[in-house]
């Protein structure tokens, strides 16, 4: 499996490129701007994008699907929950005094389950995970998760946000995430990559 890292936007988001290294074929995960940048690393590695994922709804992961399907016809995906608001993020994204565009409808919704084929080595889980906001996903590969903004290195999302509800954040990461054993790396929305089993031990939300 190929992973590639590109931090875009104002708001440092990690855009993540998950790759078949037999067939070339990827999914983009969170692409929240800097489309430009995007298409770039997709070159240099060589890779070409099929899906458009969305680890959650809030503009600054995903002001880029428009131009990025636009330029590619990669499908778009997300959770049901996230699948309107996508859809109106220029507004959402005007309250912080910032621009993004709308996204084009999704193709296809992901509920808990599903599975993302990416190529022919590659296969992500989907995992429901709300806290962070009603739509937020996780995708579980071997070895790793790609967690959106659920928990980050030593801290957790946010869950001030309309859709955000502390409990049912810390209930995802310790009902969903951390089951998944302590080698598994977690990419996280920003920051830095940790694995389960450094936040089980030091994430000072799940340390008592």
């Amino acid at each position: 499996m190929i992973v590639e890292t590109i931090v875009v936007g104002p708001l440092q988001v990690n855009c993540y490129l998950v790759g078949c290294e037999e067939t070339r074929e990827a999914a983009v995960i969170d692409p929240g701007d800097d489309v430009e940048r995007v298409l770039a690393g997709l070159k240099a590695a060589d890779l070409k994008a099929v899906y458009i994922i969305n680890t959650h709804e809030h503009f600054d992961h995903v002001g880029a699907n428009k131009r990025l399907h636009d330029v590619t016809g990669a499908k778009i995906l997300a959770h049901s929950a996230s699948a309107e608001e996508i859809t109106k993020i220029s507004s959402r994204a005007l309250l912080w005094g910032m621009r993004a565009e709308d996204s084009p409808p999704v193709d296809r919704e992901l509920g808990d389950g599903d599975l993302v084929e990416i190529g022919r080595s590659v296969t992500l889980k989907v995992l429901t995970t709300p806290g962070h906001s009603l739509g937020s996903i996780s995708l579980v590969t071997e070895g790793a998760a790609f967690v959106g903004d659920l928990i980050f290195s030593g801290s957790i999302g946010r869950t001030d946000f309309p859709g955000g509800d502390y409990e049912t954040l810390i209930s995802s990461v310790r009902d969903k995430i951390f089951p998944l054993g302590d080698d598994v790396v977690l990419y996280s929305g920003h920051g830095p990559a940790t694995t389960v089993g450094r936040e089980r031990a030091t994430n000072p939300f799940f340390v008592s």
